[in-house]
């Protein structure tokens, strides 16, 4: 990633990296929009959307770093988060109403375990219809709230991990490491079809993306009290600045 701790003095067309820990109930643009108006940079993209339930890592590129942008979002994902046991919604998250519920009562630890590691490899998984591809233009989640489900092709992702890290009924807290395209609100609904009970994604946290964590980003405080790239100072871009 090359030494981090040296002020860059390119201009602010050359453009910069920034690693951004996304808050609950932001959407991606929201951040792009933060980073625009803090930074007074028109031409800002993110690498890899984050749905407005799920907090963490978000790559930023601004000027011309953002030719960048497809690179940042091919590299596999590491999340953390819990899913609730028992519960089904059309969204596969807390996003929509609970439409089933489920006894759950017969599900182990050992159960979960073993269902997760069915998981691992390389798989077909459908993308929800709660999400930001595109048919015809039109984003898939406009068609799903208006209750029309389309046909959707399978992709294909490889699951390096899936670890159940804590079990207390009804919530499970796991681990994931990714392929770029997986969604994890996905495998929450699929663990909980194996399991006979259903599942739904509760919370979800992106803690990694390559070899980028979240632990160097910064918060969306932080971004409001900065001014102009070539004005951070080296304790402001240490950790959070990427230089090309």
């Amino acid at each position: 990633m090359g030494d981090q701790s040296k002020t860059s003095n390119k201009p602010a067309d050359e453009g910069t990296i920034l690693l951004v820990d996304k808050p609950l109930q932001w959407t991606s643009f929201d951040v792009v929009h933060k980073v625009r108006h803090s930074l007074g940079i028109s031409k800002v993209g993110h690498a890899g959307t984050l749905d407005p339930r799920a907090t963490g890592l978000l790559i930023i590129c601004t000027g011309r770093q953002t030719k960048r942008v497809h690179e940042f979002a091919d590299l596999g994902k590491e999340y953390t988060g819990t899913f609730q046991l028992g519960i089904r919604t059309p969204s596969f998250d807390m996003e929509t109403s609970i439409t089933e519920h489920a006894d759950f009562s017969k599900v182990t630890q050992e159960r979960l375990e073993s269902a997760a590691r069915g998981f691992l490899g390389k798989q077909l998984q459908v993308p929800p219809m709660f999400s930001a591809l595109k048919h015809q233009g039109t984003p898939l989640y406009k068609y799903a709230r208006k209750g029309i489900t389309l046909d959707r092709k399978a992709r294909e992702i490889d699951i390096a991990e899936f670890s159940i890290l804590s079990f207390t009924p009804p919530h499970v807290t796991f681990r994931v490491r990714c392929s770029k395209g997986t969604y994890i609100r996905a495998l929450a609904n699929d663990i909980g079809d194996i399991l006979g009970c259903g599942a739904t994604l509760f919370e979800l946290r992106r803690i990694r993306i390559g070899d980028f964590r979240v632990e160097d980003a910064l918060t969306i405080s932080q971004l409001e009290n900065m001014n102009e790239i070539r004005e951070f100072s080296q304790s402001e871009t240490d950790g959070h600045r990427i230089p090309a």
